[in-house]
């Protein structure tokens, strides 16, 4: 087990059941320092009572601006930065096209693509001063397959792959430079999960340990 001091530091969103509670539980396994979170702190606090101070629980609502800058803060103090953000925190609203509900519909995108979006907006300065870290965040195959009475969801799924993708890696250097850009060091990347609760991994044969697995691989 690696150096808590020198082990990558990781902030999880959606922390308190399915995967991101795995991914969370493989992160520690293998000694890294995770932020852990969910909207009510007490259902992640368990995480870290066998973590050696490795696990910091915290509230976070993806959709709350202050949350955000509070956990993002709270995560950097503890740990000196964070080296990979895993947006995961997210639903699907089932509904067909026809009969979703504005609220509803409003709900789902605020959760799954405007908090992401902030939360990494959050993030990035860090990295970009460290000039590393990874992005990851967890979509569906919704994205590329659509499941019937799930048409929100499935533009939600597109537009998250989209994002997920975003050119997070570049910045200018100078208006005189004849090559604007440079890497930052900054890597983006997604994972494709079943189209349904990840909870549910034993009925839908999906393995949470595995997919979890890939992602620590994909970032060290």
């Amino acid at each position: 087990m690696s150096d808590p001091d020198d082990s990558p530091a990781w902030l999880i969103t959606g922390c308190s059941t399915g995967f991101g509670r795995e991914l969370a539980r493989v992160v520690l396994a293998h000694g890294g320092r995770v932020a852990v979170t969910a909207r009510e702190v007490d259902r992640v606090a368990d995480l870290a009572e066998d973590a050696d101070g490795r696990a910091l629980p915290l509230a976070l609502d993806v959709t709350d601006a202050d949350q955000i800058r509070i956990a993002v803060q709270a995560a950097e103090a503890r740990f000196g930065g964070i080296d990979v953000l895993v947006n995961n925190a997210g639903y699907g609203y089932q509904a067909s096209i026809e009969e979703g509900e504005d609220a509803e519909i409003r709900a789902q995108f605020e959760a799954n693509v405007f908090g992401l979006f902030a939360l990494t907006r959050a993030v990035l300065p860090g990295m970009r001063e460290r000039r590393r870290g990874h992005v990851i965040s967890i979509t569906s195959v919704a994205g590329l397959v659509g499941f019937q009475g799930s048409g929100y969801f499935l533009t939600d799924a597109r537009m998250h792959r989209g994002t997920s993708g975003a050119a997070v890696v570049m910045r200018t250097v100078g208006e005189n430079s004849p090559f604007p850009w440079k890497l930052l060091g900054i890597h983006s990347a997604r994972m494709d999960v079943g189209g349904r609760d990840v909870q549910l991994d034993e009925s839908l044969g999906l393995n949470c340990a595995w997919y979890a697995d890939i992602l620590l691989t994909l970032t060290t």
